[in-house]
């Protein structure tokens, strides 16, 4: 029992079938494959392997990666580039303006009171940052694919997005054991892009730039990610009790003789808050600051770029485009409802039970309500907190989003999917990384599909467009 048996969800667009249950003519080949194949097996070498890389997400646990890789034509992709490279450089204005001229808040084409409430405002980075070099370095967009077959921008991640070497990992293990004819893209130079935009957003008249990756540690959920990068691109993982501050510049000890000065920090912690509730710095604000504000250090992705990442910046981010490029958004956002609005909260109070309730300031799935789904004890919560505070919500509309075969058993069965495409800025230019990483949920007909929350990994593969 494979591929023959396998049955498409209904209520949603699913990547290999159509409605009739049909092979879509891109995935033939690789259905073909997989029919002559003990999937099972499959799956079981695959698994054999992930453990073996040491390809983990969180306490040490080994990531689930299904082995049926993801197909996107090549002629979508080529649609599709243009607009995530138009929305990361948007995204960038934006935050280049919010912590300096505010723009767009004095036009009233974003609400001021955005960053008068936002978690991830940081008051202490207004004026800190140049505008020549972008704040967010790496930009990773969540992208769903509805109903109607259109890929649309789910959530933004600028603070601190993570699963770009997860993709390298997933390639480099899923594309020898599935052994289609198939032959996808690469992924496009990411690494020597990610190397090149990192150095050249040094502090002026640093030649050879020194370039570190800020951790938390191996108690980092995506440490193996930080090791990677480290590994590929030859940096240093430091953390913040290596550091010094020294007549406004940063130093890591990086060897016992001496001491190095840091010009770029690649900052990959859980925790980056500048400041404390009552205006005094953090430690980690204490000692970056001064290197910030002196201009001797920059850090990839700039500290305060979470702002971005608030659910209430979401629902904005095509007014941006216009607002900033004088473009029309290629890349549709799924709609939001803005709860501190009192227009937008009357209409989404009306049909609050339709809706997917999301905290502002959440990440990785968590404390999202899709009220549609609820069990009512759940439902009642989400409306009693909507009512009580709307100011730290945003209501989206719900994506019945898409689905893909997936390993189970000895057979096929649909899982929901998201994609993760993952776009650098540096002071020369934007490049997206080719395809990106899909990822999807473990159970039947579960939405969430977050590493955080027991999601696993697909291969993406950009293949060449099938025969009409």
């Amino acid at each position: 029992m494979s591929v023959s048996t396998y049955s498409p969800e209904p209520e949603c667009f699913d990547e290999a079938f159509d409605s009739d249950g049909v092979a879509r003519p891109h995935y033939a080949k690789l259905l073909q494959t997989l029919e002559e194949q003990d999937l099972k097996g499959l799956r079981e070498r695959v698994e054999a392997r992930v453990a073996r890389s040491g390809l983990t997400f969180g306490e040490g646990e080994p990531i689930a990666v299904d082995p049926v890789p993801r197909l996107i034509e090549a002629a979508e992709w080529e649609a599709l580039e243009p607009g995530l490279l138009q929305r990361a450089r948007a995204l960038n204005l934006f935050l280049l303006d919010a912590y300096g001229p505010q723009r767009i808040f004095d036009a009233d084409v974003v609400p001021r009171r955005l960053i008068e409430t936002s978690e991830g405002y940081a008051p202490a980075m207004k004026g800190v940052l140049d505008p020549e070099v972008p704040p967010v370095t790496i930009a990773g967009l969540d992208l769903v694919r509805g109903k109607d077959g259109e890929l649309r921008v789910l959530e933004d991640n600028l603070r601190m997005p993570s699963g770009a070497t997860y993709a390298f990992a997933v390639r480099e293990i899923v594309e020898s054991e599935v052994g289609t004819t198939l032959t996808p893209r690469g992924h496009g130079g990411y690494l020597e892009q990610l190397d090149a935009a990192l150095r050249a957003s040094a502090p002026e008249g640093r030649d050879g730039p020194v370039v570190a990756i800020l951790s938390d540690g191996p108690e980092n959920g995506a440490w193996y990610e930080h090791e990677r990068i480290g590994r590929e691109l030859g940096l240093p993982i430091v953390t913040p009790h290596q550091l010094e501050l020294s007549r406004e510049r940063i130093f890591a000890r990086l060897s016992r003789q001496r001491r190095t000065q840091i010009d770029v920090i690649y900052r990959r912690q859980d925790t980056d808050r500048l400041t404390e509730p009552d205006g005094s710095l953090t430690e980690l604000g204490a000692l970056l600051l001064p290197a910030l504000r002196s201009r001797r250090l920059r850090c990839a992705n700039a500290l305060g770029t979470g702002l971005a990442d608030d659910k209430l910046a979401h629902a904005y981010v095509e007014r941006m485009v216009e607002f900033y490029l004088g473009e029309k958004p290629l890349l549709r956002s799924v709609p939001s409802y803005d709860l501190s609005d009192e227009r937008d909260r009357r209409v989404a109070m009306e049909r609050l039970d339709e809706l997917v309730i999301k905290p502002r300031a959440g990440f990785g799935g968590h404390g999202v309500t899709i009220m549609p789904r609820a069990s009512e004890p759940e439902r009642k919560r989400a409306v009693g907190v909507v009512r009580r505070r709307p100011e730290r919500f945003i209501a989206q509309e719900p994506v019945e989003i898409s689905s893909h075969p997936t390993i189970r058993g000895g057979g096929l069965r649909p899982r929901r999917i998201d994609l993760r495409p993952f776009v650098i800025s540096g002071r020369d230019g934007q490049a997206a990384m080719v395809g990106g990483l899909t990822r999807f949920a473990q159970g039947a007909g579960e939405m969430v599909v977050n590493s955080s929350q027991g999601g696993g990994c697909k291969d993406t593969w950009v293949v060449e467009n099938s025969e009409p």
